[in-house]
């Protein structure tokens, strides 16, 4: 029988250092193969598989699609493309993002509890916000353990504390005992489970993008990368959404991509209120100077100055906004409203 011989990582912010020193303590002859999803830059290539095989005695490789799954190789997803389980072999896939980053942590996970089932060891270390929350559900689901670096330990606490709070996790260990851990666990024999067809799926849906009408309850938000709407449903009991064509979010990542989608929003805004002052001041300055000319006297210019005066005192409020004064954006907001509760 096999043994826990599919350990799956995910790391965010802070996560080359930690990853170093974890790979670096697992022996040469580790009985299972690791798989690894880390947020880096889609741009450019990365450095991590020669770091990591610098750290220690494990090879560690960009796979490319189709690859062959051995022991004692440690897989890392490429920039810009999620990293799949399918049986006896790893996928690389360009299919839509989820919790705004591809390579995504869930995705890594989902597909290898749903092949392995309890073969799978499933780590979630330093990081910021959710991913890998939703993937760690699935791996307890599925039969296999839920491994997290201890909060108070990691640089960023984010991943650690959502998956704590979302998922029965059955260790919460300080990064120098996690190796020890995978080691020990690499050796259990468990029950070799069938490939499900759930793993399939999950692939076509990446990608070919196909229809998910019907996935889950319409939540009444909007994806924030394509601007469809979001389906909710609960993966292993944690909220998840997801749109037609195929983004995801847990619900942190969600409220993080919708703020800054909110930032944009308001620095265009910003943007278009300038403009509309500049314009109003120079219709201004050319009323007055074609009223000079006519030896007209002034007074046409009037309304361009109050156009002009308005888009500035919003842009005001909102700069304020922008720039993270709220006590001050709150006030100027109050006499914004009462200037023009007085003028109505």
């Amino acid at each position: 029988m096999p043994g826990r011989d599919i350990i799956v990582i995910g790391a965010s912010a802070g996560g080359v250092q930690v990853l170093a020193d974890l790979i670096g303590a697992l022996p040469a002859d580790l009985a299972a193969a690791i798989f690894i999803v880390i947020h880096i830059s889609p741009f450019g290539t990365s450095a991590m598989p020669s770091i990591l095989t610098r750290s220690g005695r494990l090879k560690a490789i960009h796979p490319v699609d189709g690859e062959t799954i051995e022991r004692g190789t440690v897989y890392l997803a490429p920039p810009d493309h999620h990293l799949l389980i399918e049986p006896g072999c790893v996928r690389i896939s360009r299919g839509p993002t989820e919790n705004g980053h591809r390579p995504a942590v869930d995705v890594l996970f989902r597909t290898a509890a749903q092949v392995y089932g309890p073969q799978v060891v499933g780590v979630v270390l330093t990081g910021n916000l959710d991913d890998g929350t939703a993937g760690l559900a699935m791996i307890k689901k599925y039969g296999g353990i839920a491994v997290v670096q201890d909060p108070e330990e990691a640089d960023y606490a984010g991943m650690p504390r959502s998956a704590i709070a979302s998922v029965d996790v059955d260790y919460i260990l300080p990064l120098a005992d996690i190796a020890p851990l995978l080691t020990d666990l690499a050796d259990q024999e468990v029950d070799d489970p069938a490939p499900t067809e759930d793993a399939m799926k999950i692939k076509k849906e990446l990608e070919r993008g196909e229809d998910r009408e019907g996935k889950g309850a319409p939540s009444g938000f909007t994806c924030p990368e394509c601007g469809g709407a979001l389906f909710e449903r609960e993966q292993a009991d944690v909220a998840h959404f997801r749109c037609r064509t195929g983004h995801a979010y847990s619900p942190e990542s969600l409220l993080a991509k919708q703020s800054e989608s909110l930032e944009a929003t308001l620095w265009a805004a910003l943007r278009a209120l300038e403009e509309n002052a500049a314009l109003a001041r120079r219709m201004e300055r050319w009323m007055l100077q074609r009223e000079r000319e006519r030896h007209r006297p002034a007074g046409a210019e009037a309304r361009y100055t109050q156009r002009a005066q308005e888009a500035e005192r919003h842009a005001d409020v909102l700069r304020r906004v922008l720039f993270e004064e709220p006590e001050k954006a709150a006030d100027a907001a109050g006499r914004e409203a009462r200037s023009h509760t007085r003028t109505v």
